[in-house]
């Protein structure tokens, strides 16, 4: 597979699309989302032309609450992370560190399940 990348294109009506590119093949590789160590429904994937995908993710509104609320989008197979949002609920921040802070908290929780993933998988050889 190809040099995967995924760009947003918009968040309308709770629903976070994105355009995914550098597919080979006819079928897209499968993604996951995740909020911090919890993995969500997978979102849809909608083949575009020739090596591009329409990513629609749709975020449960039991998800959003006070405070930040970051969500990753990764590979299944490599947990490569393509791309990530946020949303900031309640009072208002008064520094957007905090909101960083949380995006590397989900990606290192991220990188803890790959990394766990690949021991178990050559522990046997």
């Amino acid at each position: 597979m190809s040099e995967l990348k995924l760009i947003k294109l918009r968040m309308i009506a709770g629903l976070w699309q994105g355009e995914l590119s550098g597919v080979t093949g006819d079928t897209p590789p499968a993604l996951i989302v995740s909020q911090g160590a919890e993995a969500l429904p997978a979102p849809t994937l909608n083949r575009l032309e020739d090596g591009k995908w329409l990513v629609d993710v749709p975020i449960p509104a039991d998800r959003l609450g006070d405070g930040v609320q970051t969500f990753v989008i990764s590979t299944r197979d490599t947990g490569d992370t393509l791309a990530s949002f946020a949303f900031l609920g309640g009072e208002a921040l008064s520094n957007d560190i905090r909101a960083e802070l949380d995006l590397l908290r989900g990606e290192l929780d991220m990188l803890k399940r790959a990394f766990r993933r690949h021991c178990v998988e050559t522990a046997g050889n």
